[in-house]
């Protein structure tokens, strides 16, 4: 199975951190990789208009942002950037399959895009 998952949070889509799940804020699943692509790609051109930045991978994963849109964190103190993470993953793994360049070519990743700097690990699915 396949799902396309909408997340926000503190990182972008890519980092898999210990939790990472707790971010999704919608799961759609499908049965087979096409159905998903062209779900991932109608959600993409969807969410696009409402970021000012976007960073993408070359599979299926974007991070979308606006500058403005920050959380105070205490830990590290500082301000964190919030991303609009759109993925699209096989048993909520990445995929090896690459998206169209149209999808990762138009990256617009200027500004600032901070990470908390408190160590994290990084776990696999």
């Amino acid at each position: 199975m396949y799902q396309v998952v909408v997340m926000y949070g503190d990182n972008e889509p890519w980092w898999f951190f210990e939790g990472w799940q707790s971010d999704i804020q919608e799961s759609f699943t499908f049965a087979t990789f096409s159905e998903a692509k062209s779900f991932y790609e109608s959600k993409w051109h969807e969410i696009r208009n409402d970021y000012s930045h976007k960073n993408a991978k070359s599979n299926f994963m974007t991070a979308f942002w606006n500058e403005e849109d920050e959380r105070w964190c205490e830990e590290c103190d500082d301000y964190l950037q919030q991303y609009i993470g759109l993925a699209l993953l096989k048993e909520y793994q990445q995929v090896v399959d690459e998206s169209e360049k149209d999808f990762y070519e138009t990256t617009n990743s200027s500004g600032k895009a901070k990470r908390c700097q408190r160590p994290q690990q990084s776990f696999g699915l």
